[in-house]
Order: C-alpha cells, then sequence, then structure tokens
C-alpha cells in the first residue's frame, strides 16, 4: 500500500546522512567471488571517513517523486506507480518504492565528489534508508536496525544492478568505524562478520596517519569489476585474489596492533599485488600518486574499483 508523506514532511524535515568509505581487499564483497570461495574466508576491511552524505526528505506534489542530487543534472519528477529503477537514480526510486511513499522530493549532498570511488551511490542509498525509515516511524512503523538496514540496502542494490553488487560500501555506511568484514554467503543468517578493529581512540591515531585524495577522474565501477570478475572465474587470477586475501588479513591484525610502518608494508604488498590482477584500476595520475607515497615510505591504494575516483595513503 502506497501512502503520501506530503503532509508528515509538511510539518517536519526529515534528514539522514552516513559515511563514505576507503577500502582495502575490495571486491571479494562481491557475492560471486566470495561464495565459491568460502574456504580461504574471504574479507575487505575498511574505513569510514569523516566525510558524509546526507539526504532530506521534503513535501512534494501528490503521487509524484523526485530526486536530485549535488553534481547530476536535474532529472524531473515521476508518478510514483512508474518510477524508472533503471535511470540515474533508480536505486533511490527502488528504495523509495519499498517504504510505499509519495508526494516527497529527496535531494542529496555529499562532502565527497562525485564518482570519487568512496562508496557515493551506495553511500547515499544508506542515508535514504535511513530518513525514509524515520519517516515511516512517523506514520507509526517501528524503525529499522542496523543489520537491516544493510540487508535492504544490499539486496536493494544488488537487484538494480544484475547481481553484481558488493556490499562492502554499504557496511560502512551503516556501521562506520574500521572494521574487518568476512563474507559468508553460504549462511542463512546474515552474509558477514564483522570484527571492529579499532576503539575511538585507535582510529583517532588512524587518522594522523592518513591521507585521502581525489584524482579529478570519475570513475563507473560496475564497468571495471565485471573484468575483474571474469578474469577471477574463468581462475586466471584467481590465485592473485587469495594471495591478495592473505595479505588483508595480516593488515587487519597491524591496525589492531596499531603498527603503523607494518600496515604501510602490507598496504605496498597488496598494491604489487593488484597491479597484476586489476592493472585497469590504474589511470596515470593514480599510478603516480601512489607510487610517490610508496617511494615515501607509505603504502597507498586506489579507493574501491579505482580506475580515476580517489587514492589513499
Amino acid at each position: 500500500m502506497f501512502s503520501s508523506a506530503r503532509k508528515i514532511l509538511k510539518n517536519r524535515r526529515v534528514e539522514a546522512s552516513a559515511p563514505c568509505r576507503v577500502d582495502s581487499g575490495g571486491t571479494w564483497d562481491i557475492r560471486s567471488m566470495a561464495l565459491p570461495m568460502e574456504a580461504i574466508e574471504p574479507v575487505t576491511l575498511n574505513l569510514a571517513l569523516s566525510l558524509r552524505t546526507r539526504v532530506a526528505l521534503l513535501p512534494f506534489e501528490e503521487g509524484m517523486v523526485k530526486v536530485s542530487s549535488e553534481g547530476f543534472p536535474d532529472t524531473g519528477a515521476h508518478e510514483f506507480k512508474t518510477l524508472p529503477f533503471d535511470s540515474t537514480f533508480g536505486l533511490f526510486y527502488a528504495a523509495i518504492s519499498y517504504f510505499g511513499f509519495h508526494g516527497l522530493e529527496v535531494r542529496i549532498a555529499s562532502d565527497s565528489p562525485s564518482k570519487a570511488a568512496l562508496g557515493g551511490s551506495s553511500t547515499a542509498l544508506v542515508a535514504l534508508i535511513k530518513a525514509l525509515s524515520k519517516l515511516a516511524v512517523l506514520t507509526g512503523k517501528p524503525p529499522l536496525p542496523q543489520k537491516d538496514i544493510l540487508h535492504l540496502a544490499y539486496y536493494l542494490e544488488d537487484s538494480t544492478s544484475s547481481g553484481k553488487c558488493g556490499i562492502q560500501d554499504q557496511a560502512a555506511a551503516v556501521f562506520g568505524g574500521v572494521n574487518l568484514w568476512r563474507w559468508q554467503f553460504g549462511s542463512r543468517r546474515v552474509p558477514y562478520e564483522r570484527t571492529p578493529l579499532l576503539d575511538r581512540k585507535g582510529q583517532q591515531d588512524l587518522s594522523e596517519h592518513l591521507l585521502v585524495a581525489f584524482s579529478g577522474k570519475s570513475h563507473v565501477s560496475v564497468r571495471i569489476n565485471q573484468g575483474w570478475l571474469e578474469g577471477f572465474l574463468s581462475g586466471k587470477t584467481r590465485a592473485g585474489w587469495i594471495e591478495a586475501n592473505r595479505i588483508v588479513r595480516r593488515l587487519a591484525q597491524a591496525l589492531i596492533d596499531r603498527n603503523w610502518d607494518l600496515a604501510a608494508k602490507l598496504l605496498r604488498e597488496e598494491m604489487a599485488v593488484r597491479r597484476d590482477i586489476t592493472p585497469d584500476a590504474l589511470i596515470p595520475v593514480t599510478d603516480k600518486l601512489i607510487r610517490q607515497s610508496e617511494q615515501a615510505g607509505c603504502g597507498a591504494r586506489f579507493a574501491g574499483a579505482g580506475a580515476g575516483g580517489s587514492v589513499w595513503a
């Protein structure tokens, strides 16, 4: 049953936000990679950033829905019965449809650049689901707990991306912090096991050793990930992926121990493997930034699927 949010939002503005992220061991969070390899305990390590994506819900014309986002052209409004799930904002329309609302406008704004490989659309989706859950509470429904927000965000995005979606971006956006995620898609309960690596003081210490830079070039993760999946599924690059997974596990322990020198060394090791199995993740400017970081004794890698976007050291 669909219902109008116009009257509620006329009297009360609803807002929510979620953090962007950088990562090590990404791509293992895609089900088609992790599920057949559960014996090696595939993992991803990610770090939530102070950069956040914010969503505001405002009243709009009855029966209509509008989504707008900084850095994207205006796409106009749509009837709630025929929301285009295959459009630029299709992911967000799918979330609105799930909650059954119309008569609202969604405005998205982010501290991070558009298509910077810092979690982008997934972070915005989590913020939107949090906002829609708040709106649903105002209609008498119970709030969504964190694990349910993550479950919904992942499956909505996976369904609108033809099953090629990972879960780590949504996970970082929901839980924040610095975490190691073990992927267990064969479980009937939850597809992940979360291990927090640093407390608040440890996160503050890590911040003093961390730098994130945007290359100025946007990226498209779906196209990049497709090629990596093909190499993995065929077996051509699988040994390299398994080696990278071992390195990321050791990196997690180095962060727990706050051994920043060892963490930098392990990040260099993972990047060496990545240069072999995912060479298209680098463009000249990100390759140069990473090499300069390594020459300075740091470890650095591309964020997300690379091919532009951001690097972190």
